[in-house]
């Protein structure tokens, strides 16, 4: 089947399209480099022409509110358009975990304008809810910094290798739409803090990590749970001591 891949050159995206590739489908990666625009439509009707599913793990170059609110809004109202006039089948839309309890934040304000629109469209859909990447350890640190010290609260979290994400949004692509959430998590719960001072000793990083049960994250106050996933996520393989030895 054909697959349209939109963030098709990126982390999750590349992966996507080599995993289904192996599997015998047709993975086209689209992007702005491949000549494909969500936030102008440029290419979109070419690229869709034929494809069973589209799946879009496609993210704004920009945190900025105003700005990651603009890109979701109109590159999804534009993907779902032209999806509809292309009789896709299956629309995949790669999510954060906690969404719904992040609205605090910016970033989370326009997920959830994306998700809403994905529902609202009529077309068939899966949402995948994942946890955070273990690549994105390190600039949660970089974000949460203040004066050299990295504040932190001690929340329970879940994060997941890049390569079991793809694999999962893989599988959900070539399957029946849940017309719904379909969540993933790592294999390990663990506490927020307690895992970006490992990731700091791993790479040699001098910077010392405070728990504070105020600090923020990406601006939004968190309870015990929000970062994790429900008890019927599915679940990947590899834990972060085993992706820091692969690195």
């Amino acid at each position: 089947m054909k697959v349209v891949v939109i963030g098709g050159t990126g982390l999750i995206g590349s992966k996507v399209v080599a995993g289904l590739g192996e599997h015998g489908h047709e993975a086209v990666a689209a992007a702005p480099s491949t000549g494909v625009n969500t936030l102008t439509g440029e290419g979109l009707a070419e690229v869709l022409d034929g494809a069973a599913a589209v799946v879009d793990v496609s993210n704004s170059p920009s945190f900025a509110d105003d700005a990651v609110l603009e890109f979701f809004r109109t590159s999804t109202t534009n993907l779902l358009a032209h999806a509809a006039k292309a009789g896709v089948g299956h629309y995949v839309a790669l999510s954060v975990v906690g969404t719904d309890r992040l609205a605090e934040s910016g970033y989370f304000r326009a997920k959830i304008v994306q998700e809403r629109l994905i529902r609202e469209s009529g077309l068939p859909y899966s949402i995948v809810h994942a946890p955070q990447f273990f690549e994105f350890v390190m600039p949660i640190a970089d974000f949460s910094t203040v004066d050299g010290t990295v504040r932190l609260p001690p929340v329970q979290f879940q994060p997941m290798a890049s390569d079991d994400v793809a694999a999962a949004v893989a599988r959900v692509a070539v399957g029946e739409p849940v017309n719904g959430i379909r969540e993933i998590g790592g294999p390990e719960r663990v506490r927020l803090d307690e895992l970006v001072r490992r990731a700091l000793v791993a790479n040699g990083d001098p910077r010392e990590v405070v728990t504070d049960e105020r600090a923020r994250y990406y601006g939004a106050r968190l309870d015990e749970d929000t970062l994790v996933p429900g008890p019927d996520a599915e679940l990947g393989a590899i834990t972060f001591d085993a992706w820091l030895a692969r690195r």
